[in-house]
């Protein structure tokens, strides 16, 4: 880690310690987080400078300081959400070793809960067989999400397509795609998120810096996805304003 080029360069600047101090930390919190480099707390609930400042026991302008310089160093990402993600995961963490954890854990729930429904004397025998099944198809169905080829490219392509952007398949954005099809979101749902987005700020000069994979692929993507609504075209739209019409002259009748 301290042979590294970006790491040697902090070492120059102010508070060069405790910032890397804080970088261990962050990456430590990735890892008990386990979810392809993303640190929160729970889902919807991202740490803040204060909260880190707690954990770290150090002052709130030093983590504010640590953040923007790793920012900064594209050594991790801020999302908008309040979210941090560890820049290229993959390279800080075994990723296959992380996947046997999350497996570990699956089968321990799996063991909890068969003794949980053995101990059951009121079940039949049959009935608890099936529930036993239950997290077996669980399982076998995120087996099978990991097999499916995840478009990563026509991905990418369509958000600059929309965007007239450039931006790259990079292991950075693969990581933050693969997060939310694993959570069962599938290509017509990224396209959905980009429409909407690229709706609201194409053309807001503030806003248009957020078109970018780390800001709509993120923790954020679900509420994103509930703003989509389908255009509806100009002629259905006339039906139902007539429709309403002719509601409203029979109500006065």
């Amino acid at each position: 880690m301290f042979d590294d080029e970006k790491v040697r360069l902090i070492q120059a600047v102010p508070e060069s310690d405790a910032i890397l101090v804080i970088w261990i930390r962050l990456l430590v919190l990735a890892g008990k987080t386990n979810d392809d480099g993303l640190i929160y707390i729970q889902r919807n609930m991202p740490y803040s400078e204060e909260m880190l400042s707690t954990l770290f026991g150090k002052p709130v302008n030093v983590v504010r300081l640590a953040l923007v310089t790793l920012e900064k160093f594209n050594m991790i990402d801020l999302n908008t959400d309040g979210s941090i993600a560890i820049t290229n995961w993959s390279k800080h963490q075994n990723i296959e070793g992380m996947e046997k954890v999350r497996e570990q854990n699956r089968i321990r729930a799996k063991k909890h809960y068969d003794k949980n429904k053995n101990s059951n004397v009121n079940l039949t025998l049959d009935l608890t067989e099936t529930n036993a099944t239950d997290i077996d198809k669980e399982l076998d169905k995120e087996k099978d999400i990991d097999k499916e080829k995840i478009p990563y490219s026509e991905i990418i392509k369509y958000l600059n397509n929309k965007t007239s952007k450039s931006f790259k398949v990079t292991q950075k954005w693969k990581d933050l795609i693969k997060a939310r099809w694993n959570e069962g979101q599938r290509l017509d749902d990224f396209k959905k998120v980009i429409d909407v987005k690229t709706g609201q700020w194409i053309n807001n000069q503030e806003m248009n810096k957020y078109l970018r994979p780390a800001t709509l692929f993120g923790n954020k993507f679900d509420d994103y996805l509930n703003e989509y609504r389908p255009q509806i075209s100009s002629s259905i739209s006339d039906e139902i304003a007539e429709s309403q019409r002719k509601i409203a002259e029979a109500y006065e009748q």
